[in-house]
Protein backbone atom coordinates (compact mmCIF):
# COMPACT_ATOMS: atom_id res chain seq x y z
CA UNK A 1 0.00 0.00 0.00
CA UNK A 2 3.01 2.34 0.34
CA UNK A 3 6.38 2.66 -1.50
CA UNK A 4 9.05 4.71 0.67
CA UNK A 5 12.42 5.87 -1.79
CA UNK A 6 15.12 6.90 0.56
CA UNK A 7 17.33 9.91 -1.01
CA UNK A 8 20.27 12.21 0.65
CA UNK A 9 22.84 9.46 2.02
CA UNK A 10 26.42 10.46 1.43
CA UNK A 11 29.81 10.64 2.59
CA UNK A 12 30.91 12.83 4.49
CA UNK A 13 33.46 14.55 7.25
CA UNK A 14 32.46 13.92 11.02
CA UNK A 15 30.74 17.21 11.67
CA UNK A 16 28.95 17.43 8.74
CA UNK A 17 25.18 17.73 8.37
CA UNK A 18 22.96 15.56 5.61
CA UNK A 19 19.39 15.11 5.40
CA UNK A 20 18.14 12.15 4.34
CA UNK A 21 14.38 12.04 2.49
CA UNK A 22 12.01 8.99 2.26
CA UNK A 23 9.12 9.76 -0.35
CA UNK A 24 6.19 8.33 0.33
CA UNK A 25 3.47 7.10 -2.13
CA UNK A 26 0.67 4.94 -2.13
CA UNK A 27 -1.64 5.00 0.58
CA UNK A 28 -0.30 8.86 1.58
CA UNK A 29 -3.88 9.63 3.44
CA UNK A 30 -4.21 6.66 5.97
CA UNK A 31 -2.72 7.46 9.41
CA UNK A 32 0.79 5.58 9.87
CA UNK A 33 3.75 5.01 11.79
CA UNK A 34 6.93 6.26 10.05
CA UNK A 35 10.60 5.75 11.33
CA UNK A 36 14.26 5.94 10.18
CA UNK A 37 16.04 2.58 11.10
CA UNK A 38 20.41 2.11 10.85
CA UNK A 39 21.82 -1.29 10.19
CA UNK A 40 25.54 -2.11 10.27
CA UNK A 41 26.79 -5.18 8.99
CA UNK A 42 26.93 -7.51 11.75
CA UNK A 43 24.91 -5.77 13.68
CA UNK A 44 21.09 -5.81 14.33
CA UNK A 45 18.94 -3.16 12.79
CA UNK A 46 18.34 -0.20 15.43
CA UNK A 47 15.99 2.27 15.70
CA UNK A 48 16.95 5.79 15.02
CA UNK A 49 13.43 8.01 14.99
CA UNK A 50 9.83 7.78 14.25
CA UNK A 51 7.00 10.17 14.00
CA UNK A 52 2.86 9.36 13.87
CA UNK A 53 1.72 10.92 10.54
CA UNK A 54 -1.49 11.82 12.10
CA UNK A 55 -0.77 13.29 15.63
CA UNK A 56 2.96 14.12 14.51
CA UNK A 57 3.83 12.31 17.84
CA UNK A 58 8.00 11.47 17.36
CA UNK A 59 10.48 9.75 19.89
CA UNK A 60 14.26 10.04 18.93
CA UNK A 61 17.09 7.24 20.45
CA UNK A 62 18.77 8.42 22.75
CA UNK A 63 22.51 8.13 20.89
CA UNK A 64 20.70 10.85 18.21
CA UNK A 65 18.72 13.23 20.41
CA UNK A 66 19.63 16.72 20.31
CA UNK A 67 21.74 15.97 16.45
CA UNK A 68 19.13 14.51 14.54
CA UNK A 69 15.26 15.83 13.74
CA UNK A 70 12.69 13.74 12.59
CA UNK A 71 9.94 15.28 10.91
CA UNK A 72 7.07 14.42 8.39
CA UNK A 73 5.56 16.82 5.65
CA UNK A 74 2.32 16.16 5.01
CA UNK A 75 1.70 17.82 1.65
CA UNK A 76 4.54 16.53 0.01
CA UNK A 77 4.39 13.21 1.35
CA UNK A 78 8.12 12.94 2.44
CA UNK A 79 9.68 12.04 5.31
CA UNK A 80 12.88 13.79 6.58
CA UNK A 81 16.01 12.81 8.66
CA UNK A 82 18.18 16.37 9.75
CA UNK A 83 21.29 14.75 10.91
CA UNK A 84 24.15 17.32 12.31
CA UNK A 85 26.75 17.01 13.89
CA UNK A 86 27.50 13.56 12.43
CA UNK A 87 29.90 11.17 13.93
CA UNK A 88 32.01 8.06 12.88
CA UNK A 89 29.57 5.50 14.49
CA UNK A 90 26.63 7.05 12.55
CA UNK A 91 27.84 5.15 9.73
CA UNK A 92 25.21 3.02 8.48
CA UNK A 93 22.61 1.86 6.07
CA UNK A 94 19.68 4.30 6.78
CA UNK A 95 16.08 2.73 5.76
CA UNK A 96 12.89 4.42 6.06
CA UNK A 97 10.30 2.13 6.85
CA UNK A 98 6.21 2.97 8.33
CA UNK A 99 3.34 0.66 9.44
CA UNK A 100 -0.40 1.71 9.56
CA UNK A 101 -2.03 2.21 12.31
CA UNK A 102 -5.93 2.91 13.61
CA UNK A 103 -7.51 6.74 13.58
CA UNK A 104 -7.56 7.25 16.86
CA UNK A 105 -3.53 6.15 17.28
CA UNK A 106 -1.70 9.09 18.76
CA UNK A 107 2.06 7.47 19.29
CA UNK A 108 4.28 5.16 17.58
CA UNK A 109 6.16 2.21 18.52
CA UNK A 110 10.11 2.28 17.60
CA UNK A 111 11.38 -1.03 16.96
CA UNK A 112 12.59 -2.09 14.06
CA UNK A 113 10.36 -5.86 13.74
CA UNK A 114 7.33 -3.39 14.04
CA UNK A 115 7.52 -2.18 11.20
CA UNK A 116 6.38 -3.96 7.96
CA UNK A 117 6.87 -2.11 4.74
CA UNK A 118 10.53 -0.57 4.26
CA UNK A 119 12.56 1.26 0.96
CA UNK A 120 15.73 0.35 0.19
CA UNK A 121 17.80 1.96 2.19
CA UNK A 122 20.21 4.83 1.57
CA UNK A 123 23.61 5.25 2.45
CA UNK A 124 25.61 7.27 5.09
CA UNK A 125 29.40 6.88 5.74
CA UNK A 126 31.00 9.45 8.04
CA UNK A 127 34.98 9.70 7.96
CA UNK A 128 37.03 11.01 11.40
Amino acid sequence: QLQLVESGGGSVQAGASLRLACKVSGDTHTRRCMGWHRQVPGKEREAVASINTGSYYSLLDDSVSGRFTISYDNAENTLYLQMTDLKPEDTAMYYCAAYFIGPGDNICDKYPSIYNIWGQGTQVSISS
